[in-house]
């Protein structure tokens, strides 16, 4: 593990004064990371989106101009052929010390660049494309609004091909609109906050994943939604942008070279199935994937699957999650994806996939993504290494109320169209993520964040997303309200577990035995650390006494995780437990729970004690299963 001389101590006041610069640097965080000085200026060169892959593409990520924006009017006056005030680096948060302006309340912001595109382009289509935008973003390319976006977590495509000049400059500018919990907004936005307290975090506006611009016939992939299974079956359906049936060919290869093992030709906009004899099977032990190539007319794309089947079944009477049609104990940890130095934006490739292989190197073989969605590469990261994601979706206007002149307080909630727009955006999390093995749960609710009580909309919505991709569980309410919607009955008790257990906490429900008995968040112990691996800004360091649990030892708190495992192991001994996530993967802000500190400089954990704690979970319920044939699917 690499340690730096590199440690700051800044104040509050230097963190959120506003802050101008002409010229791109890096500003001094609140902590750094081993990577906040090697980003440069021309970050995450990967093709962005790996599981639909264009051979013609120019990635335009790097130094851009930035200029804060007074409101939504300013879309009456774009400043068309005008140099912004600053340098700033896409993608990033422009919170983070990374995109070199590092301010607060950036509530609307001008971003542009220059591009060229080839004349060998011109007779096809001109994409641009965005990774996420948080919150709203119109785009305009030589001075023409050319496409609108509304949700931060989603790629989108603007088809540019009419505004684009060939072998010459081309003009982009981008207006972003990010409200996080201001006004009486109600938004997805997660743990953003405009006033970070504990468990809510700096927020994060702007560009914050990679853009880059591609050619594609006139005709063209917009989506591929792919389900390969345990039989070998290949389920896919390859959507276009004409929405007209066309004839398609699917090759897949053999795993680790070119040589194809299948191809099947099929129609486009409509799913098709053919099967591939007796595949290697995906799972956290042998995450085996296969490459494969689509051809739609002129457009032949590249991407990968794994083949494995994600399914519930009773096992000597107690209802479990199935993979590959075998028990299993899913273990991970709550990973919110926070960064000192880039918010929501890690540094580089690198330094995302350093988490992922902490995990893996313990004994993990899940993580769940905690109401936050990752660029593709993150999805793909955990694809190739075998971890299981249980995928949040990203909360309304968690716990914040206002009051009513009679002094009633009433707690943000979506009015309907609120409500639908939560509803759409739900949606495009399923569809743009579907088709990545790893994920095996959707998580709708976390902890009544958000959510009416009345009417209880969690059911409609676990039908929608069960129609959406049927292949996979919903966690329709992890936590709290559980009215009986979904696949799991899940606990959240902190620290210690209470998991598919006759007892339970009153903030929490009963276990249901119709239901997977899951712990959805437990643990959260503390261990303090000293200043140059915290998050130095003091609002954050007066909270950390708000921990579930401090240990004021970094024995003692290794004590009380065996202690806590312990408890777990015997939840799944005795009673019907499946599996459970531990708060946290790292560290963020003012919480030091984490396995590792925020700036991924400290590991906390005992490796040895924590592989043995964990294989003996998997052994657990292995041991209990393996008195039953085969488990009814359900």
């Amino acid at each position: 593990m690499r340690f730096t001389s590199q440690l700051f101590l800044l104040p509050l006041a230097a963190f959120t004064a506003a802050q101008s610069n002409t010229t791109y640097s890096v500003k001094t965080p609140p902590l750094t990371t081993n990577w906040t000085y090697e980003v440069g200026t021309n970050p995450w060169p990967e093709y962005p989106r790996p599981q639909l892959q264009r051979s013609q593409w120019q990635n335009l990520n790097g130094i851009w101009r930035y200029e804060n924006a007074a409101s939504l009017n300013a879309t009456e006056d774009p400043p068309f052929g005008q140099t912004l005030e600053n340098e700033v680096l896409v993608p990033s948060c422009l919170e983070s010390a990374l995109s070199g302006i590092m301010e607060t309340d950036r509530l609307y912001s001008w971003f542009s660049t220059n591009f060229t595109v080839p004349s060998s382009w011109s007779s096809n289509q001109v994409l641009l494309n965005f990774g996420a935008v948080d919150y709203e973003a119109t785009v305009y390319i030589n001075g023409q609004q050319a496409g609108f976006n509304r949700g931060g977590y989603y790629k989108f495509t603007v088809d540019v091909t009419n505004y684009t000049k060939f072998d010459e400059d081309n003009e982009l500018l981008v207006f972003v609109h990010d409200p996080t919990d201001s006004g009486d907004y109600v938004i997805p936005m997660g743990k953003q906050t405009l006033r970070p307290s504990h468990i809510f975090y700096t927020p994060c506006s702007g560009i914050w994943q990679s853009v880059w611009v591609e050619s594609a016939p006139a005709d063209f992939i917009t989506q591929l939604d792919v389900d390969a299974n345990m039989d070998g079956q290949v389920n896919i359906t390859v959507h276009s942008s004409s929405g007209t049936p066309t004839p398609v060919s699917v090759t897949i290869y053999e795993s680790g070279c070119e040589e194809a093992i299948a191809t099947h030709n099929g129609t486009s906009d409509s799913p098709f199935q053919f099967s591939v004899s007796s595949p290697s099977l995906w799972s956290p032990d042998s995450p085996t994937l296969y490459n494969m190539s689509i051809t739609f007319g002129s457009d032949v794309v590249r991407s990968y699957t794994g083949f494995r089947t994600i399914s519930k079944g009773t096992v000597n009477g107690v209802v479990r999650p199935l993979l590959n049609g075998q028990p299993l104990f899913m273990f991970g940890t709550l990973d919110q994806g926070f960064w000192p130095d880039g918010i929501y934006t890690p540094p580089n490739r690198e330094a995302m996939v350093y988490d992922l292989e902490v995990l893996k190197s313990l004994g993990f073989n899940m993580l769940r993504k905690h109401i936050k969605v990752e660029n593709d590469l993150f999805y793909q990261a955990c694809d190739q290494m075998g971890l299981l994601l249980i995928q949040d979706m990203p909360a309304l206007r968690p716990l914040q109320s206002y009051t009513l002149a009679n002094c009633t307080s009433i707690t943000y909630l979506p009015d309907p169209d609120q409500q639908a727009e939560f509803t759409r955006q739900l949606e495009l999390l399923v569809n743009q993520h579907k088709s990545h093995p790893s994920i095996a749960v959707w998580i709708i609710y976390n902890e009544g964040w958000g959510q009416i009580i009345q009417g209880y909309p969690e059911f409609g919505l676990t039908a929608l997303v069960k129609s959406l991709d049927p292949t996979r569980l919903v966690d329709s309410t992890t936590g709290w309200y559980d009215h009986g919607a979904g696949d799991f009955s899940d606990n959240h008790h902190y620290a210690n577990p209470q998991c598919g257990s006759p007892f339970y906490s009153t903030a929490s429900s009963p276990y249901d035995p119709t239901r997977i008995g899951f712990q959805g968040e437990f643990g959260g112990i503390g261990n303090n650390v000293s200043i140059e691996h915290l998050w130095n800004v003091q609002e954050a360091i007066n909270t950390i006494n708000q921990t579930y649990e401090i240990d004021q030892t970094l024995d003692a708190w290794s004590y009380r995780a065996h202690k806590l495992l312990t408890e777990l192991l015997e939840q799944t001994e005795m009673y019907a437990c499946s599996g459970g996530v531990w708060t946290q993967t790292t560290d963020v802000e003012g919480e030091v729970n984490g396995l590792l500190t925020y700036d991924r400089r400290v590991l906390r954990p005992n490796v040895t004690q924590w592989r043995d704690d964990i294989e003996a979970l998997y052994a657990a319920l292995k041991s209990r299963a393996s008195n039953e044939t085969s488990g009814m699917m359900l």
